[in-house]
């Protein structure tokens, strides 16, 4: 095969090398414009799962790799807090090795001299289109400015994605001791440091901060100026050098094309086009907090030339490629995200506990957990146990989920929520032996609150003839008894969900057809304008003055009913698409008079319907309120919009703010995932619940007591509700508290059931492949076993990248 590779990185370079391992008979030419002792940068870190793929396939790079290792197993983290006191925190168990990219380089270009490849330096490529006509292949690795990947936009489909942050590429002759963060607090604002050694000389040393913080502290200056090729940002030296001059302990600084640059990440929707394909920063990247690029593009080059050795025709092989490699770097763009969002925003943790704040830092990404920490480092997990009781103001010394927690004047004695999810089993609004089973299972099953599903105010607020409502005494006299049940045989609370419709009424049962009009018998639906949900929707009436003060009567009619039903809590719904949340959503609320138009009038009616409900409900029930924190949708409410929409449910007295998102337009593009909802309920709670006294609950994709524990050890809400994962297992309380050795009160067992607070001895986890344990303890999203022989297997020997 005659293969041409643009671009004579380690990506490029280490494909060439397996080509020319696997078959000596391959024909490959390799451009580069640089020279071959030019390199940018400093060090380049790879993990142990990396090395050892790097091991099995070229044994001669891996040993001359292995010689200039840098290794560490900690994790140093410095922080430097508005009053100038210094914090640090050591965290083990991490296993990384970096090494000088410029070492990294020469062990490539003399080991593709070896195998006989052909390597133009200080030459620009040819044309690709006349590549791709002279050669079998054409490998475009030539980074994240790609002009391959630009002349075929219109076939790879890229999208750029320039972020906010401003950071620099530094060295230091000081050798750090492990990767070091130092955290500080300025006068100009946050600043973070991301270090670590890759030699016995010297160390990487990135500095970053967000643009704002940035300018005002001058380092703007050579922004608007040309630097000669090559040449570094000397003002930012001076000033980085005196900012962090306890950091560097009189070291000096190093540069190498060190200039000011915005992170751009990369994404492709396919990675080849004939017989053309991508690898490394020209097909992706991944944000340097979790990684490394270098690392990303040699795995590419391993899964590549694995797929093109075991298929037989070129299409097939890139085929495979594209279909083993994406779905798993795409997960690491996912943490990536999480972890350059996280640093974009670090200015809102300036003011958290330092301990709280660096087990925040340590699981930005997701990808690190509570039980992971423990399994690292257990002193270290221990200690952040230790301190989120403290913080907590607690007694005992237990799992974070376990720590009792307020919401106004209620006591919930744990931090599990059953979230409210709709169950379409009422008849003519009244909820009966079903609802009774259903939450009072959960009550049962350990849960410190449980909450109903949506609760109808009148029957044309219904979204389904199988809702249940409130605006009867009869159905306040059967929710009664659910609310006994809950209270006499468990220790949990209960709360209503009270909520209208609004365009989303008036439709089938869920298994009949989600949002989808009734054959017959539909009722009349309103909403802010004459706008439907989606195609095929019912089209509402703009509701009228006279509507809305029917509406909010209803809602104080409901509310007084559900404190005489018992309910220790009321939430009022204004997510999720249905009346209340369409007034606040620009999507779906087009009005031009004092309910439409600016963010304040479209919080005008739900606010109106809040005050009426905090008013009717006793001081000691507590009211809180479910927002859509994002309407996924390019001319929707954003999360900014929902620190605003919260802000002003608290200033009107909410109890906590209950963080959901989306569900205002069919044509919504949600980015789902593991917790992909919790960063808004973490911004909401920083920048506006917290410093009020009002909890935050998170919601969403949370199905691991280690997220749970992770979410709320971090800081980023207060309570965790669980949907589906309390449908799948209605114990799933208790049966977390004796996973984690847990016996306490908060874990709430009955005593009829006491003796089934050990684990039986029948429990078949230990005998769960590991693989297996990471998808049931929710630590990855996905996992990946090579077939061998007709099996799965987990063995490195026989696995291959």
């Amino acid at each position: 095969m005659r293969i041409a590779i643009v671009g004579g990185g380690p990506g490029g370079l280490y494909f060439a090398t397996l080509m020319k391992t696997l078959d000596p008979s391959h024909e490959i030419t390799v451009w580069e414009r640089n020279a071959p002792d030019d390199t940018f940068g400093f060090g380049v870190v790879f993990s142990d799962e990396t090395l050892g793929s790097i091991e099995g396939a070229d044994q001669v790079v891996h040993d001359r790799m292995e010689e200039l290792f840098a290794r560490w197993t900690d994790i140093d983290v410095g922080l430097t807090d508005r009053q100038g006191a210094r914090h640090s925190f050591t965290v083990g168990g991490q296993g990384f090795a970096a090494m000088s990219r410029k070492d990294l380089l020469q062990i490539l270009q003399e080991r593709v001299v070896e195998l006989g490849v052909t390597v133009h330096f200080r030459t620009e490529a040819p044309d690709p289109d006349e590549l791709r006509a002279s050669y079998d292949l054409v490998l475009a690795a030539d980074g994240v400015s790609s002009a391959v990947r630009t002349k075929y936009a219109d076939r790879f489909g890229p999208s750029l994605d320039r972020r906010r942050n401003k950071y620099i590429w530094f060295g230091t002759d000081l050798v750090f001791e492990a990767f070091q963060f130092f955290v500080k607090q300025t006068e100009f604002g946050t600043m973070q440091i991301h270090g670590y050694p890759f030699s016995d000389r010297g160390s990487t040393f990135i500095v970053e901060m967000h643009e704002d913080v940035w300018r005002r502290a001058g380092l703007d200056s050579t922004e608007h100026q040309v630097l000669a090729p090559g040449a570094s940002d000397e003002h930012a030296v001076g000033r980085v050098a005196e900012i962090f001059a306890d950091e560097l302990r009189g070291h000096a600084i190093l540069t190498n094309n060190s200039r000011w640059i915005s992170f751009q990440t990369v994404r492709n929707e396919r990675w080849y086009d004939g017989n053309v394909v991508l690898l490394g920063d020209a097909a992706h990247t991944a944000h340097f907090s979790i990684g490394s690029g270098t690392k990303l593009a040699m795995e590419d080059a391993l899964a590549l030339a694995a797929c093109l050795h075991e298929h037989a025709s070129l299409n097939e092989a890139l085929e495979a490629y594209q279909t083993e490699r994406k779905p798993v770097v795409e997960s690491t763009q996912r943490a990536a995200q999480a972890s350059l969002e996280w640093f974009e925003n670090i200015e809102m943790y300036a003011d958290q506990d330092p301990a709280q704040f660096v087990f925040n830092l340590l699981t930005r990404s997701r990808r690190i957990t509570s039980a992971n920490l423990e399994e690292r480092d257990a002193d270290f997990a221990r200690l952040m146990e230790a301190e989120f009781v403290r913080h907590q103001g607690g007694q005992e010394v237990a799992p974070a989920m376990f720590q009792p927690v307020r919401i106004g004047e209620l006591e919930v004695k744990n931090r599990v929520m059953l979230s409210p999810m709709d169950m379409y089993s009422a008849t003519d609004g009244v909820p009966e032996e079903f609802h009774l089973v259903h939450l009072g299972s959960k009550a049962l099953g350990g849960a410190g609150l449980v909450m109903t599903e949506m609760t109808c105010v009148s029957p044309e607020g219904r979204i389904t003839l199988g809702c249940p409502g409130i605006w009867t005494d009869d159905q306040r006299d059967h929710w009664r008894r659910v609310t006994d049940f809950v209270h006499n045989h468990s220790t949990a609370k209960i709360g209503l969900q009270l909520g209208h419709s609004g365009r989303k009424g008036s439709t089938k049962l869920m298994w009949d057809g989600m949002d989808e009009p009734l054959d017959d018998g539909n009722w009349e639906v309103i909403g802010p304008s004459s706008l439907p949900y989606g195609e095929g929707c019912h089209v509402p009436r703009e509701a009228s003055r006279a509507d809305l003060d029917k509406v909010v009567a209803d809602f104080v009619s409901a509310a007084r009913r559900a404190v005489d039903a018992g309910f220790d809590l009321v939430e009022i719904h204004a997510a999720h698409g249905y009346l209340l949340s369409s007034f606040l959503s620009p999507v779906a609320n087009h009005r031009d008079d004092e309910y439409g138009g600016p963010l304040a009038n479209r919080l005008r009616f739900p606010l109106e319907v809040f005050d009426a409900v905090r008013a009717t409900v006793p001081a000691p029930i507590p009211v809180t309120v479910r927002i859509s924190a994002t309407d996924w949708m390019p001319d929707g409410n954003t999360e900014d919009d929902a620190v605003e929409i919260a802000r002003a449910f608290v200033e009107h007295g909410a109890a906590a703010i209950d963080v959901s998102s989306g569900q205002v337009s069919k044509d919504e593009k949600p980015a789902f995932g593991r917790s992909y909802q919790t960063p808004f309920a973490d911004k909401i709670r920083h920048l506006v619940a917290e410093p009020a006294g009002v909890k935050v609950i998170a919601v969403g994709a949370i199905s691991s007591y280690d997220d749970v524990n992770s979410i709320l050890l971090a800081g980023r809400a207060d309570i965790c509700a669980l949907g589906r994962t309390h449908l799948f297992d209605p114990n799933w309380t208790l049966h977390a508290a004796v996973e984690q050795d847990y016996d306490g009160a908060a874990a709430g067992w009955p005593v009829q059931w006491a003796a089934g607070r050990r684990k039986p001895p029948t429990s078949r986890s230990d005998k769960i492949p590991p693989r297996l344990q990471l998808l049931r303890t929710g630590k990855t999203d996905q996992v990946h076993l090579r077939w061998v022989r007709g099996k799965p297997t987990e063995d490195p020997a026989e696995c291959r990248g």
